[in-house]
């Protein structure tokens, strides 16, 4: 990568009927090496691994790079599926997903709403996670914890899930995406140099049919002000208990991050298997993966090994 930011693009994108959804994702490496499967945040796509890949397939490793529901070329396969973002649907769609390749378990590697996902996988159905890197630590919470106030500095950073909650915000944020995008990489990642290119090639993910509904979905919820669907019942009690992670894991953090996140001493007890915490140093923000590509894959080789 480049001091800008600027990496190659993915050109073999390759697309499977998994569970409610067609996804689109990467498929890199040999096919009988050990599975990492990588998840990407909002409002990023699956180009904040660009460089990361190469690396995990140099030593050895399968690497599956999927859209989430809403990004890039992955589309619902009914237009009768609500377009539900709550985190119990994007754990299951990267469970159908896996049961799509055939793959039984594989390390999960994540930041944003790829880690929030990951971080569920790894709780609730730990045969399927080899390890687990989590950008942010431990990102599991439920309605409940959302309706509760944070201190005004916390609301502050958390501006557009209110805005969001507003018909004014949905039409705002589907009238302005590249635009709103552009603000959230920047005030996330406030040192990081990226160029037209690189934002560019990632934003056309967002130009999605159904990324607007999935993310103003995501966040209502968030708060209590959308509902879920009742198949996903069972897992967000589950998840409402807060439960702990015994897979390897290592947490990451950027030493610049300027989206909201929690001091790593406040989830540490939340992993009671091997664990470790990582602080990346040089001015690192929110998009860890595209900033840092060599300190995250290293931290997946810890874990997948």
């Amino acid at each position: 990568m480049n001091a800008s930011g600027s990496a190659a693009s993915f050109t073999d994108v390759r697309q499977v009927d998994a569970g409610v959804l067609n996804v689109g994702y990467v498929d890199a490496g040999p096919p009988d090496g050990p599975v990492v499967l990588l998840l990407h945040g909002w409002p990023y796509d699956i180009h904040s691994f660009a460089e990361v890949v190469p690396r995990l397939v140099a030593a050895g490793h399968r690497v599956l790079v999927p859209h989430l529901r809403g990004y890039g070329t992955t589309r619902f396969r009914s237009d009768d599926t609500m377009r539900n973002g709550q985190p119990a649907a994007l754990a299951l769609d990267t469970v159908a997903f896996l049961d799509a390749l055939g793959v039984p378990k594989a390390t999960l590697a994540g930041f944003d709403w790829g880690a929030r996902t990951a971080d569920i996988i790894a709780a609730l159905w730990p045969e399927r996670c080899q390890g687990l890197v989590s950008v942010s630590g431990y990102l599991i919470a439920s309605q409940e914890s959302g309706r509760t106030p944070l201190p005004p500095p916390a609301e502050l950073s958390w501006w557009y899930q209110f805005y969001f909650a507003t018909d004014r915000g949905r039409d705002g944020y589907a009238k302005n995406l590249d635009a709103f995008a552009k603000l959230i990489w920047r005030t996330a990642s406030p040192k990081w140099a990226f160029d037209d290119e690189t934002f560019n090639r990632s934003v056309a993910s967002l130009h999605n049919p159904d990324h607007v509904d999935v993310v103003i979905h995501n966040y209502r919820w968030r708060l209590g002000l959308a509902p879920g669907e009742p198949q996903y019942d069972e897992v967000e009690q589950k998840l409402a208990a807060n439960p702990s992670i015994a897979v390897p894991t290592i947490t990451l953090e950027g030493d610049a991050n300027g989206a909201p996140h929690l001091d790593p001493s406040v989830y540490a007890g939340r992993f009671s298997g091997r664990y470790e915490h990582r602080t990346v140093s040089g001015g690192v923000g929110h998009n860890l993966p595209q900033e840092a590509p060599e300190a995250f894959a290293d931290a997946v080789l810890q874990v997948a090994t």
